[in-house]
C-alpha cells in the first residue's frame, strides 16, 4: 500500500466516484471499479480495500432508495448467499490472483449470456408488461413464489454470496437476477442497496480473518471514500433521465466488460 503513486490513487479516486455513481444509479457499472482496483492493487488485496468503500456507498443507497426495498425477496435470497459466503472463504483460502480473477470472469460472462437468452426467449405479454412489473416490483407487493423461482433465488443466492465473497463481484449477480425478475429502477435500485449493504457488513469478519482488510487497508479507505460521495450525488441527479430499455443494456454491458477485462488479465 506504501508504494501507490500518486497516478494510481487518483485511478482508485476515480473508481472510488464510479461506486457511489453505481450504487445510485447502474449497479453493474460496480464490476469497472473492482477492474481497476484489481489492477492498480494485488487481485487479492484489493476486495479488502474495495469493500469499505462499497459499504460507504452501499449506506448512501440506503438512504436515498430504502422505501423501494422488496424485502420478500431479499428474505428468499439470504439463506442461500450464506452458503455462497462461506464457499468463497474457503476459496479464498487457497486461491492466488489469477484464479480469483479468473474464476470470477468466467462466472460474470455466463451469466450474463445466460440473461441475454432467457431475455431473447422469454414469451412477451402484449398487456402492458412495463405497468404490471412497475406495480409489482416498484411497490415491493408480496408474492407467492413459485417452485422455479424458488430454485432460481438459491441459485443466484449461492452465486452472488460466492462472488461477492471472493472479488466483491456479486454486484452483477444480483443485478442479472432482479433484472431477470421483472424489476424497474427504483425497486432495483432499493433491493439491491439494503441486499447489499447487509452482506457486505456480514462480510467484514471474513475479510479481517483472511488478512484482506488491515490498519493499511483501511488507511487508504479513508482517502478513498471522501470520493463516494460526489460519485452518489451524480449518479441520483442521472438515474431520472435513463430509461429502463438503457438501464437494462448499460448494466449487462458493464457485466460482460468486467467479466472480459478480469478473465484476459
Amino acid at each position: 500500500m506504501d508504494t501507490i503513486t500518486l497516478w494510481q490513487l487518483a485511478v482508485l479516486a476515480a473508481a472510488s466516484m464510479l461506486v457511489g455513481f453505481s450504487k445510485t444509479a447502474v449497479s453493474g457499472a460496480n464490476t469497472i471499479s473492482l477492474a481497476v482496483f484489481a489492477a492498480v492493487l494485488p487481485a487479492r488485496e484489493s476486495t479488502g480495500v474495495l469493500l469499505p468503500i462499497l459499504i460507504a456507498g452501499d449506506i448512501l443507497a440506503v438512504l436515498i432508495y430504502r422505501r423501494h426495498a422488496h424485502w420478500p425477496t431479499l428474505l428468499r435470497l439470504f439463506p442461500a448467499v450464506a452458503v455462497g459466503v462461506v464457499a468463497g472463504t474457503v476459496f479464498m483460502l487457497w486461491a492466488d490472483d489469477d484464479a480469483v480473477a479468473r474464476s470470477i470472469g468466467a462466472i460474470l460472462l455466463f451469466m450474463a449470456g445466460v440473461t441475454l437468452w432467457r431475455r431473447r426467449t422469454a414469451a412477451r405479454s402484449e398487456e402492458a408488461p412495463e405497468q404490471r412489473a412497475t406495480e409489482r416490483r416498484d411497490t415491493a407487493d408480496e408474492e407467492k413464489p413459485t417452485l422455479a423461482g424458488r430454485a432460481k433465488a438459491r441459485s443466484y443466492g449461492v452465486l452472488g454470496g460466492f462472488t461477492t465473497m471472493v472479488a466483491n463481484a456479486g454486484g452483477p449477480v444480483m443485478s442479472l437476477y432482479l433484472l431477470s425478475a421483472g424489476f424497474r429502477k427504483l425497486g432495483f435500485l432499493g433491493t439491491s442497496a439494503s441486499f447489499f449493504l447487509i452482506v457486505n457488513t456480514s462480510k467484514v469478519p471474513f475479510s479481517v480473518g483472511l488478512g484482506l482488510i488491515d490498519a493499511q487497508s483501511l488507511l487508504l479507505d479513508a482517502v478513498l471514500v471522501l470520493f463516494v460521495l460526489p460519485g452518489a450525488y451524480l449518479g441520483r441527479a442521472c438515474v431520472g433521465r435513463i430509461n429502463q430499455k438503457l438501464f437494462e443494456q448499460i448494466v449487462i454491458g458493464a457485466t460482460v466488460l468486467g467479466g472480459l477485462q478480469l478473465l484476459l488479465r
